[in-house]
C-alpha cells in the first residue's frame, strides 16, 4: 500500500526526510493508544498489556465502576464460544462465569399462550450464556488496569493531527488535552470518532445500511423472593412475523426485555411500528394483544417505554479499516452488525485476540500487521453481518413456521447421520471457532439441501434419506477439524 496518512513524505512518526522503511522502525513494544474502553477496547487493552505493550486508553464516558454503567446499546449479551475464548486468553473465564446465566435454547411463546423450547445444541454442553453488558465491561476494565493499561475516562476524541500523530481530547467541562499517539486503535463503537477522523483524511469506503427496524428496552423484574419470573435458562422469544419480543435472563433474577419493530407500520398487513406505537399506553395495548403472557410480568411497561430511547439498528461496512501502520479500527468501529445472531461482542472479542497475536509477532512492521488483520477479519465480519440479518427473519417469523421446524428437525437428523460433514450452521457459528466465512458458505449449501429434501413434505418420514446421503456426499467435503 503506497503513501502515509500525512502524505508520501512522512506520517509524524519520524522526520519527513526519512524514507518509508525508516518511518516504521518502531520499538519492539511500541506504545499503543486505544480509543474506547467498552467491551472490545477493554479486552484489547488487557491482552496487549499482558503481552508487554505500553497501553493508554481514552474513553468518552465516565468510569462505570464509580459512576454506574451508562449505556449506548444495553441489549443483554449472548456469550458464545468465540467470546469465551477471548476471556480465557485474558484469564477471565472464572470471573465472568459468575456473572453469566446459561441459556439452553429459544423458549418460543406462541400467540395462543403455549411455549416450547427449541434447543441450541445437543445437550447442556452446547449452550450460550446471557451476561450483563455493564458487569462484563467493568470486569474487563479491572483486567486491563491490572495488566498495566492506563485508562483515562471522560475524554472525547475531538480531532487528530495526522502529520504529528497528535490526538486532541475534550471533557464535559470544555477542557482539552493532547496526546501523541504514533499507533492508535479505534474500538469506540459504531459511532467511532476515530473512524470519522480517519475518513476525513482518507476515504474508507464507508456505508451504513439501516435495518428500518428499531428496538425498545423493557424489564421483567425478579420476583419478590428474588427468583426468576420465567424459566431462567432460555432466551425467551415472542415471534410475531414482522416484529418480536425477546427476553434474556440476568444473574440477579430479572430479564432484559427488548421489543423489536419496524420504524414504520404496515397497518394493511396488521403490523405495528414505532410510528403507531408511540407511547406507553400504545405499548400496553400492543402487549395485551400480542404478548399477553408477558404483560403481567412487566409492571413498569408504560413508564419504561416512555423513558427509554428507541434504538437504531443497521450494518456498517468499510472497504478499509486502517491508515497504514498508524491507525486501525476494530470491533463495531469497523463492522457493526445487527444483534440477531448474538455475535457482535463475540466477533469483536475475536478481533481483539487476533490483533494481539498479530502485534505480538509484528516487530516494527505494524503496517503489514494491520493489512493482515483486515485480510483475515473482513471476510468473517461480512459473513456474520449477513447471517445476523438472516437470523432476524428466522427469530421473528420462522421459529413459528411448520416447514422451518421440519427443516430444523431434518438438520439435526442429518448432523447425527453425517457427523463432520453435515454440521448445522448455528453450531459452527456459536459452538466453534471456525471462521464465520466457512460457516456462511457451508450453511448456504446445507440450506439448499434441506429445502430440496423437504419440498412438499410435512414430516421426517417422508424425506428420502438415500437422496440426502447422495447430496451431502456430492456437495459437502468433510469439515476440517
Amino acid at each position: 500500500m503506497n503513501g502515509h496518512p500525512s502524505g508520501e513524505s512522512g506520517c509524524g512518526q519520524c522526520p519527513e526526510s526519512h524514507g518509508k522503511r525508516d518511518c516504521y522502525t518502531l520499538p519492539m513494544k511500541p506504545e499503543i493508544t486505544l480509543i474506547g474502553a467498552g467491551l472490545v477496547g477493554a479486552l484489547a487493552a488487557a491482552l496487549l498489556a499482558q503481552r508487554g505493550f505500553a497501553v493508554t486508553v481514552f474513553e468518552r464516558r465516565p468510569d462505570p465502576r464509580i459512576h454506574g454503567f451508562i449505556g449506548g446499546r444495553s441489549i443483554n449479551l449472548a456469550l458464545a464460544e468465540r467470546g469465551w475464548h477471548g476471556l480465557r486468553v485474558a484469564g477471565l473465564q472464572d470471573r465472568i462465569g459468575e456473572l453469566a446465566v446459561m441459556m439452553r435454547g429459544r423458549m418460543v411463546h406462541h400467540l395462543d399462550g403455549h411455549t416450547e423450547l427449541l434447543r441450541y445444541g445437543r445437550d447442556d454442553s452446547e449452550v450460550i450464556w446471557s451476561v450483563s453488558r455493564g458487569a462484563l465491561n467493568m470486569a474487563l476494565l479491572d483486567a486491563a488496569e491490572q495488566a498495566g493499561a492506563r485508562i483515562h475516562f471522560g475524554q472525547r476524541l475531538d480531532g487528530v493531527d495526522w502529520k504529528t500523530s497528535t490526538l486532541r481530547f475534550a471533557d464535559d467541562a470544555g477542557s482539552t488535552r493532547t496526546h501523541v499517539a504514533p499507533v492508535v486503535i479505534g474500538a469506540d463503537g459504531a459511532g467511532s470518532a476515530l473512524r470519522t477522523a480517519m475518513a476525513a483524511h482518507s476515504a474508507l469506503g464507508e456505508r451504513f445500511e439501516p435495518l428500518e427496524h428499531g428496538y425498545k428496552e423493557l424489564e421483567i423484574p425478579a420476583r419478590n423472593d428474588g427468583g426468576f419470573a420465567m424459566e431462567p435458562n432460555a432466551l425467551h422469544i415472542w415471534p410475531r412475523g414482522n416484529y418480536m419480543c425477546i427476553a434474556l435472563p440476568n444473574a440477579e433474577g430479572s430479564f432484559t426485555v427488548t421489543l423489536f419493530m419496524p420504524n414504520h407500520s404496515s397497518l394493511d398487513q396488521g403490523n405495528p411500528g414505532f410510528d403507531t406505537v408511540r407511547n406507553g399506553a400504545d405499548a400496553h395495548a400492543l402487549f395485551a394483544r400480542d404478548f399477553a403472557d408477558a404483560l403481567p410480568l412487566i409492571p413498569d411497561l408504560e413508564t419504561d417505554f416512555d423513558a427509554n430511547p428507541t434504538g437504531i439498528l443497521g450494518t456498517l461496512y468499510l472497504d478499509r479499516w486502517h491508515l497504514h501502520g498508524c491507525a486501525l479500527l476494530i470491533g463495531d468501529a469497523a463492522h457493526a452488525i445487527v444483534p440477531f445472531h448474538g455475535q457482535g461482542m463475540n466477533c469483536g472479542f475475536e478481533d481483539a485476540v487476533e490483533l494481539a497475536d498479530l502485534l505480538q509477532d509484528a516487530g516494527n512492521d505494524l503496517e503489514t500487521a494491520f493489512v493482515q488483520f483486515q485480510h483475515r477479519r473482513k471476510p468473517n465480519a461480512d459473513a456474520i453481518a449477513a447471517m445476523a440479518l438472516e437470523n432476524y427473519v428466522e427469530m421473528r417469523d420462522s421459529v413459528a413456521d411448520a416447514h422451518f421446524l421440519l427443516m430444523r428437525a431434518l438438520e439435526r437428523q442429518l448432523a447425527a447421520r453425517k457427523p463432520g460433514r453435515f454440521v448445522p450452521r448455528y453450531w459452527m457459528v456459536t459452538f466453534s471457532r471456525l471462521p464465520y466465512s466457512v460457516a456462511f458458505e457451508r450453511g448456504e449449501i446445507q440450506a439448499a439441501i434441506l429445502r430440496e429434501l423437504t419440498a412438499n413434505k410435512t414430516s421426517l418420514d417422508q424425506v428420502d434419506l438415500a437422496l440426502a446421503d447422495r447430496l451431502i456426499g456430492e456437495r459437502l467435503s468433510p469439515l476440517a477439524a
